[in-house]
């Protein structure tokens, strides 16, 4: 099968039709929002919209950038600081390279740090920072450097900088005990943050739709997505990304599937939030797809939620969340069927439900 066109880096078509659907019982997509999908993907049909469990891992890993949103204000309950670990002034706190990470810092209480995936940014997390605030956590959520209003630079576009510039973050608001959860891409972010800065100052860790442990294909992961389709991804980039960032939201949220409501805010707010990232920072992480997180996972010991749909197209399930179960100790897996890869969004009410249990226990 040929992984040549714009959504082949991203997605392997399946050999078999998906028995169930999450959206079976709402309204067609319209046609046209279809067939631009299926004609980027070559033969995308209808009946061959099933990733393959082997090779969607590696493609989207990091669906989570940038956006030009409001800055938001971090409150009165956290005045500007400085630390001997990162300075902090106002809602930004600045890299050992000098760039200033964005973040947001909302309420007090026990912390949870949100970590976005590609190509979006924190605003991506605003229903679960809404929920959570309002249950009486303090919640942070950064931009990483590239996405949002955090600084472009034109290095350290790689997880082991973005790990470091997590650790900046929490160092600069001297955050303790704080679960730390990841999407995407920010879950293999959580996970280097571990394997390079340990958990002194993490509880728990949760990671949705995460794409460790290794999306790559090796000898040791034959499943994996080859090098061609990470080249995909970045000729897409360089040739249209914006028509690229629209229609990858249709697979990212489940909206190609037979009889979905397509919502068109939500592909417009996927739009914005990436069109508004450096794409040369966006160019780079592609890199990070590559990346094989398993020392990361071995290092996690605190207690680890995974959440993944089980209709994820970009990061299957098979091949991400249950082979992370098995590699991190203390970890619990909740599959939530028929849910796609942007579950943060289409599934909000379950996964807040579910962040709250685990914060409560």
């Amino acid at each position: 099968m040929r992984i040549d066109n714009v959504l082949s880096g991203l997605f392997w078509q399946a050999a078999r039709h998906h028995p169930q659907h999450r959206h079976a019982s709402r309204a067609s997509a319209p046609e046209d929002q279809r067939k631009n999908v299926a004609n980027l993907n070559g033969s995308l049909s209808p009946n061959r919209r099933h990733v393959l469990a082997a090779g969607a891992g590696a493609a989207v890993a990091a669906f989570t950038a940038p956006a030009v949103a409001m800055a938001a204000s971090s409150g009165t309950a956290h005045a500007a600081s400085h630390s001997a670990h990162g300075e902090r002034s106002a809602d930004y706190a600045t890299a050992k390279d000098g760039t200033r990470i964005y973040f947001k810092d909302w309420g007090s209480g026990k912390v949870v740090v949100l970590s976005h995936g590609w190509p979006l940014d924190a605003d991506a997390w605003d229903a679960q920072m809404l929920f959570l605030v309002q249950k009486g956590y303090r919640v942070v959520a950064h931009d990483r450097r590239g996405s949002g209003r955090s600084g472009q630079s034109s290095s350290g576009n790689d997880v082991d900088t973005f790990a470091d510039d997590l650790a900046t973050v929490m160092n600069a608001l001297d955050l303790k005990d704080a679960m730390l959860v990841g999407h995407s891409m920010g879950g293999g972010e959580v996970a280097r943050y571990i394997g390079r800065h340990g958990t002194s100052r993490v509880s728990k860790a949760v990671l949705i739709s995460a794409v460790v442990p290794l999306m790559m294909k090796t000898d040791s992961n034959p499943e994996g997505l080859p090098e061609s389709a990470f080249d995909g991804i970045r000729n897409n980039l360089t040739g249209n990304r914006s028509v690229f960032y629209r229609n990858l939201a249709m697979a990212f949220y489940g909206f190609n599937r037979p009889n979905a409501k397509v919502e068109q805010g939500t592909i417009d707010e996927f739009w914005r939030e990436g069109m508004a990232g450096s794409i040369l920072g966006q160019y780079q992480t592609v890199k990070q797809f590559e990346v094989d997180y398993t020392e990361d996972l071995k290092k996690i010991d605190v207690p680890t939620l995974i959440l993944h749909g089980d209709d994820d197209q970009l990061v299957p399930v098979d091949v991400a969340g249950k082979m992370s179960a098995k590699i991190i100790k203390n970890a619990t897996l909740k599959i939530y069927p028929g849910a796609p890869h942007g579950m943060c969004t289409t599934e909000s009410d379950k996964v807040n439900t579910d962040l709250l249990a685990f914060l409560q226990t």
